[in-house]
């Protein structure tokens, strides 16, 4: 399949800057908005890039000279917002669409969606594929992750397409794979978004920790910008770009993150489904993700400033962080255990995404490649982190056929782990004492300790389940009892009804 044309429906922010990235790479490409306006934006972007012969608007909802606009077979794009909004388009695209026309939605949807509307459109030969795309709105014009699943036959056609416009890794490979069958695309990115969330919270509460120790602003970018040069955090995206804003100022030379607010709102908006969605999903598939579950929390709790203004002057000022003391001549010794925690951290939130795909694979066939996943990785997407990708997901991932996809499981993996817990311990430890906000550094701490125990407190938890709900027990040293598998022994702990018959409470 020749393409050369295709449209873009979504003139936002991605699907602006990806309109003009595939106009650049020698498409024409029809734009469809309902907003005048951001259509306009875009065409008058790329007149300014000497692209505007490639790009030509349509009015939003006229389906029909859209496609007529089209070779055949038609590719069309969709940067749509999740939710019904792609049903509804779909549904006024469709009589204009024949056999092996091919939809990219390229949203970050619901993977329960995306393989809702392949199933509608199988009937008609039509093609739906979902491409969770990675790197932010710069990465959408320069070139982003891409993350495709659907049918073979369709992943085949469109993947010289992707791989010309994805985004590369240092080798030039392109940082594009068919991952998958059905929504499997789209569910890779949201645990992506998920890792990401948990990483993006360490990555600040260190920055916090810095800053009760006395640190300024622009000193705390240049740690950043050390800690990405080399050692576990080289080539680390989140904290390439946390150096780089610790120093940026505005049009009065005033430095722009102290005017920032402390609050995360996207999840409760409505912009973002997918941090959301990766916690639901790892609930209900039974995979403990504590930092994933403690991040998405915390940004919950930032998002309600008059809620905390309000509890803090009943608290009577709060638990605000204090001053972190440290003994004379520790604070670079101080700041390495630092970097080491944040780096345990962001290595577990890898750690439970994983676990939770691996899940979620099992659960819906896929057939995920792995390899691919590690390649979209590699570049161009938010959670890019080079040391992790080269010298730990690569050993495990790197294989058609993985043998297992939990790090703990690998030696290697938990080398590093080790080698930052007592980094970790301490961080969390200084971080109490102080009243720091540290809530992923210390769910990451005692995630660790639970993943690896096996003489845990849940013995006397079980006990207590037994006592009121007769739920029944494992009893320690019987075979079979290592998978999550209903106990075989019940306790009579306290008779339902006393000796003289009446009932006990």
């Amino acid at each position: 399949m020749n393409i050369d044309k295709i449209a873009m429906i979504g003139c936002g922010s991605m699907g602006g800057g990806m309109s003009l990235l595939f106009a650049e790479n020698g498409l024409e490409v029809s734009i469809s908005d309902p907003s005048e306006e951001a259509m306009d934006k875009v065409l008058n972007r790329a007149e300014e890039e000497g692209l505007g012969g490639k790009l030509k608007k349509f009015k939003g909802g006229d389906y029909k000279s859209l496609c007529a606009s089209l070779s055949s077979p038609k590719l069309l794009i969709f940067s749509l917002p999740h939710g019904d909004v792609g049903d509804k388009v779909l549904e006024g695209l469709t009589p204009y669409l024949t056999s092996n026309d091919i939809i990219l939605d390229c949203g970050n949807e619901h993977f329960a969606n995306t393989e809702r509307r392949q199933h509608k459109c199988r009937s008609t030969g039509i093609h739906y594929l979902g491409i969770g795309v990675s790197g932010g709105y710069q990465a959408a014009r320069q070139g982003p992750s891409m993350c495709p699943g659907g049918d073979e036959e369709a992943l085949r056609t469109v993947m010289p397409l992707l791989e010309r416009v994805a985004a590369k890794d240092k080798t030039g490979r392109s940082c594009v794979g068919a991952v998958g069958k059905g929504g499997s695309g789209h569910y890779v990115k949201t645990v992506h978004n998920g890792i990401e969330h948990g990483m993006m919270s360490a990555i600040s509460e260190a920055w916090g920790v810095m800053r009760a120790m006395g640190m300024g602003i622009e000193e705390i970018g240049n740690v950043l910008k050390k800690w990405n040069e080399k050692g576990e955090f080289r080539g680390t995206f989140l904290i390439a770009i946390g150096a780089d804003l610790a120093h940026k100022r505005d049009n009065k030379k005033e430095l722009v993150l102290p005017t920032v607010a402390d609050k995360v709102v996207q999840d409760i908006t409505g912009e973002e489904g997918t941090g959301i969605w990766s916690n639901t999903e790892a609930i209900e598939l039974h995979v403990p993700a504590p930092t994933l579950n403690v991040a998405h929390a915390f940004r919950l709790a930032s998002a309600y400033l008059g809620d905390r203004e309000k509890a803090k002057k009943v608290a009577g000022g709060g638990w605000p962080p204090r001053k972190l003391e440290l003994e004379k001549g520790q604070k670079e010794v101080f700041v390495e255990d630092l970097r080491k925690a944040t780096f345990a951290t962001c290595l577990a939130s890898y750690i439970q995404g994983l676990t939770d795909i691996d899940a979620a694979n099992k659960k819906h066939e896929w057939n995920i490649d792995y390899a691919a996943v590690l390649q979209i990785w590699k570049a161009g997407c938010i959670i890019q982190a080079d040391y992790i990708s080269e010298e730990l997901l690569a050993p495990v991932l790197d294989s058609e056929t993985p043998k297992y996809i939990n790090l703990l499981f690998n030696d290697r993996v938990v080398k590093d782990i080790r080698k930052c817990m007592g980094s970790l311990r301490k961080v969390v430890a200084k971080g109490v004492e102080s009243d720091q906000v540290i809530p992923t550094l210390s769910a990451s701490l005692e995630y660790f300790k639970i993943a690896t125990g096996t003489n845990l407190p849940t013995s006397f938890y079980e006990a207590e389940l037994d006592y009121f709900g007769a739920h029944m027990f494992d009893r320690k040293g019987e075979e079979g009892i290592r998978g999550p598998t209903e106990g075989k022994h019940h306790f009579e702990w306290k008779p339902a009804r006393t000796a003289d018959g009446q009932e006990e409470r």
